[in-house]
């Protein structure tokens, strides 16, 4: 059976790529290399497009059974900045991609959407019931998208899963692919950077927060064990299970000054940082409840944040060889 992953040579796409093969799947990618990489391709077929190319993204949908779609813009600060840019690709982009399964007969869609559709919650854990009140234009389009596919599921039949992701992180542990964003906004590559010699320090947002360190709790969740969990929505799908909305992350969070201790264990030196003033609509603390994955799924994050930042470590010593 044949998967499209759009978006397939990304930082997440090229990772669900790579776990797809691996358990049986053959996969087609689909990218416009605006963001995406060649290199993160290697050794699929890569189809060059826009997801508003609908002739030549309805070529690659006839010849597959489902999709997974990954191409959006996602820096939540140039979305704020530039709505327009973000309507434009994550709204009108993920319609036409929608558009043209509907119109080839591709039926089963694996979303990649994000915690941003929940906003600033009231209440950590986050479950899927929490209501979604995004505050920037970036979790607006996904929020959007979600909704759209379950108006789609309702009028048409198509089926999907929505999956909500944490804050994920770290690399491939075979070394294939990793995180090669520019310009990099998360937190732990840019940690390690500053632990490197000719790294920037690494900017610290906000030292007053009320968590138990003063410093903002995320979810960190390994890349591998993300992708993993779209395999199995994939495969519950394709058993005839209902359309679902998922949460991804580990149910645990760590504090920025958490993961700076990590990066300064795994490699042994020292995280050079600027501590500055909190960033606006940054929550003290975002962590998942992940429960409904586990059970829908039988799926559960297995890697530690120390093995996140260790596979994080290796890929970026091998990418700056």
């Amino acid at each position: 059976m044949k998967v499209l992953v759009v978006g397939g040579a990304g930082y997440i796409g090229s990772h669900a790529a790579r776990v797809l093969r691996r358990h049986g799947f053959d996969v087609l990618l689909y990218d416009n290399l605006s963001t995406g990489h060649v290199a993160l391709a290697k050794g699929f077929e890569l189809v060059v497009g826009e997801v508003t190319e609908t002739g030549k993204l309805a070529d690659a949908m006839k010849r597959s059974q489902a999709v997974m779609h990954f191409a959006a813009h996602a820096y939540v600060g140039e979305s704020v900045k530039d709505p327009r840019r973000y309507f434009r690709n994550n709204v009108e982009g993920g319609l036409a991609l929608l558009n043209t399964a509907l119109e080839t007969g591709l039926r089963n869609v694996i979303f990649s959407s994000t915690c941003a559709v929940y906003g600033i919650p009231a209440q950590v854990p986050i479950s899927e019931d929490a209501p979604r009140q995004p505050v920037n234009p970036y979790g607006v389009s996904k929020l959007f998208f979600e909704q759209a596919l379950e108006a789609y599921d309702v009028a048409y039949g198509l089926r999907f899963a929505s999956l909500r992701y944490f804050n994920a992180a770290g690399a491939d542990e075979a070394g294939e692919t990793g995180e090669c964003h520019d310009p990099e906004t998360h937190l732990i590559p840019l940690a390690l950077r500053a632990a490197t010699e000719h790294g920037a320090p690494l900017q610290v947002f906000g030292s007053d927060y009320p968590t138990a360190d003063g410093t903002c709790i995320r979810d960190y969740i390994h890349v591998t064990d993300l992708a993993e969990a779209h395999v199995k929505a994939l495969e519950h799908l394709l058993r005839g299970g209902n359309s679902m909305a998922l949460n991804l992350g580990t149910g645990r969070g760590h504090s920025v000054k958490e993961v700076i201790t990590a990066v300064e264990t795994i490699t042994g030196k020292r995280v050079r940082m600027q501590l500055g003033p909190r960033r606006a609509g940054d929550p003290p603390a975002l962590v998942a409840d992940p429960g409904r994955a586990e059970g829908v799924l039988g799926w559960k994050a297995k890697r530690s944040l120390a093995e996140i930042v260790s596979t994080a470590w290796q890929w970026l010593q091998r990418s700056q060889r």
